[in-house]
């Protein structure tokens, strides 16, 4: 030892008041805590002062907190440090100071939970990081409603919301939280997201026209079901609004007596798409006596130049009376399934030349039947054609299957009482009581539109206004002249020996249960056609469509997709022929020899 002692440098010790406790390190964390909290409550009141203007008005006015006080502890404060006493009540005890700060054990624990609990309420109010997510500003007023118009101008799709998803915006806070806190509007819009508030101002994709559907609609809704003003019916109110927000439909209804000419006109463009309107119409009804002997040669060229926009929904014959009726490929699914009868009004009914033929149908929920007719000839026989005219109201049976929308106006002897709207056209064969040389003298003193003169010799207008025909029926008025008889491929009148009388013997009228539902817009003859002694005869009308139950036979989409594609086909082809011409003509060059 004491050669250790000699070995070894003996330093002198200086005394050293003692370390602080632990205690006094727990305590620093819990300073610390709520020092942090305090600048939070401190950024969020300079936040949410309402005598300062801010972009994130009311982003964070939903996580403020009350601050805890000493001698108060907050309700997570309680929490936490009611379940530290209960999982030690001797520390409450144990030092004079326990009641404040407890033991350094305790005292740790709590710091770690409270730092845990208030790590739990940052997170829970969607604060990345440091700095809070702020929300974009939203109007004070909600942004006008956008409006697209498509090619019809009866023809639409509503820019509304549907009522079976005004509840969607709540929906989209619930399943998508608050998507505008990490995404501006401008960003949504950008990236094709619309799905928060943006989206239910107008319920749209920004890539299309239509409502969306939710999944859950689809599994439940019935199409089969449904009444007059249910949501979801197919053809309800709200549907009906959809395509036509003023339930206006345009339709165009034609009648021509062909003759039974082979022959058919090179463009029927002026027949079926005359420039006079703006837009083409919603439905296309076409009525022909003594028809040509190729029929669907007939059909296609039809098809042909209405184009793709339009498809065929039914066609019917009746020996030489053909009709077909085209409607816009969009409205195929709105209408009911398709009834047609026959009547033959000749005693030997082998021969189909005069008869009548009806088509009917039920468009969402008003009832439509055409029928073309072809009555009996000559000057003399009005009585017959009257007879014609009280066998075809009779003997019509439809409708087969379709219920009436009215049947408590409907009459068992007279078809056209049992639909909603009728329309009536074809060679009806009535003549002027008039000789040829006054008729002509008539016709050269007003050769534009001045008709009036002509029409006091007709012989419908006065069996009309007697009502000894066409009971309950209107005709728009005539500004054109004589459809009958013409000189083929001439604009001369009859120059044969037999003179026959020029006559409006080609019309169309019409009738309604309900009044004013019908609106003729135009109605004209075609000139340009002269491949018949008649010249084709239209009307455009507007009618009104009301809303219908689901109960009734759907056509489903039915319509003739043969003859679609084989008028479609034909179309391009001949743009195609047309511009390969137009290109030879611009490369081919002229030499002159001298």
């Amino acid at each position: 030892p004491d050669e250790l002692k000699a070995n070894m440098k003996i330093k002198s010790i200086t005394p050293r008041p003692p370390r602080k406790p632990r205690l006094e390190r727990a305590a620093s964390l819990d300073e610390k805590s709520w020092r942090r909290w305090r600048r939070l409550r401190t950024s969020q009141e300079s936040l949410t002062d309402p005598n300062e203007t801010s972009s994130s008005n009311g982003s964070l006015q939903e996580a403020s907190l009350s601050p805890p006080i000493r001698g108060r502890a907050s309700p997570c404060h309680q929490c936490c440090h009611q379940n530290s006493l209960h999982s030690s009540p001797d520390t409450s005890e144990a030092s004079p100071m326990g009641k404040s700060r407890g033991t350094p054990s305790d005292l740790g624990n709590r710091a770690s939970e409270i730092s845990s609990a208030f790590g739990g309420l940052l997170r829970a109010k969607a604060f990345a990081g440091s700095k809070p997510r702020l929300s974009q500003i939203m109007p004070a007023r909600p942004l006008p409603p956008l409006e697209f118009n498509v090619a019809s101008h009866a023809l639409r799709t509503a820019n509304k919301i549907d009522s079976d998803c005004m509840d969607y915006r709540r929906y989209s806070q619930h399943k998508f939280g608050r998507v505008r806190g990490s995404l501006s509007d401008t960003r949504l819009h950008g990236n094709g997201m619309v799905y928060d508030n943006c989206s239910t101002d107008s319920m749209k994709s920004t890539f299309s026209l239509l409502t969306p559907i939710r999944s859950k609609d689809v599994r439940s809704r019935s199409y089969l079901e449904g009444s007059l003003l249910a949501n979801g019916a197919l053809l309800g109110a709200e549907e009906l609004s959809r395509y036509f927000p003023d339930r206006n439909i345009g339709i165009f209804v034609a009648t021509w007596n062909m003759q039974g000419q082979k022959e058919l006109p090179v463009n029927l463009d002026d027949f079926l798409l005359p420039t006079d309107p703006d837009y083409a119409q919603d439905m296309y009804v076409i009525g022909v006596q003594e028809g040509c002997p190729d029929r669907r040669e007939w059909e296609i060229r039809l098809q042909e130049t209405l184009g793709p926009h339009y498809v065929m929904l039914y066609s019917a014959a009746h020996g030489v009376l053909y009709m077909s009726v085209f409607i816009r490929r969009d409205l195929i699914w709105f209408c009911s399934e398709v009834e047609y009868a026959t009547v033959t009004t000749r005693i030997v009914s082998q021969i189909k030349t005069k008869g009548a033929l009806g088509i009917c149908f039920t468009f969402f929920g008003t009832s439509f039947l055409f029928i073309t007719s072809h009555f009996t000839s000559g000057d003399s026989k009005v009585n017959e054609r009257k007879l014609d005219y009280n066998k075809t109201i009779q003997a019509l049976t439809l409708p087969k299957n379709v219920p009436d929308t009215n049947p408590y106006r409907s009459s068992s002897t007279d078809v056209t009482t049992r639909f909603d709207e009728v329309f009536w056209f074809g060679d009806f064969n009535f003549r002027l009581n008039k000789d040829r040389e006054t008729v002509d003298s008539i016709l050269n003193q007003n050769p534009e539109t001045d008709v009036s003169k002509l029409l006091a010799y007709d012989q419908l207008t006065s069996e009309m206004s007697r009502g000894s025909i066409f009971k309950g029926f209107q005709e728009a008025d005539i500004h054109f002249r004589p459809s009958y008889k013409f000189d083929i491929g001439k604009d001369s009148y009859d120059t044969t020996s037999k003179q026959r009388t020029p006559s409006y013997t080609d019309r169309v009228v019409y009738r309604s249960r309900y009044r004013d539902d019908i609106r003729a817009v135009k109605y004209s003859s075609c000139p340009v056609i002269k491949t018949s002694d008649h010249r084709p005869v239209f009307a455009l009308f507007r009618v009104k469509v009301r809303p219908g139950r689901d109960n009734i036979p759907l056509a489903a989409g039915q319509f003739d997709r043969e003859l679609y594609l084989i008028g479609i086909k034909r179309r391009i082809t001949k743009e195609l022929q047309k511009r390969q011409e137009q290109k030879d003509q611009k490369s081919s060059s002229i030499c002159s020899i001298s």
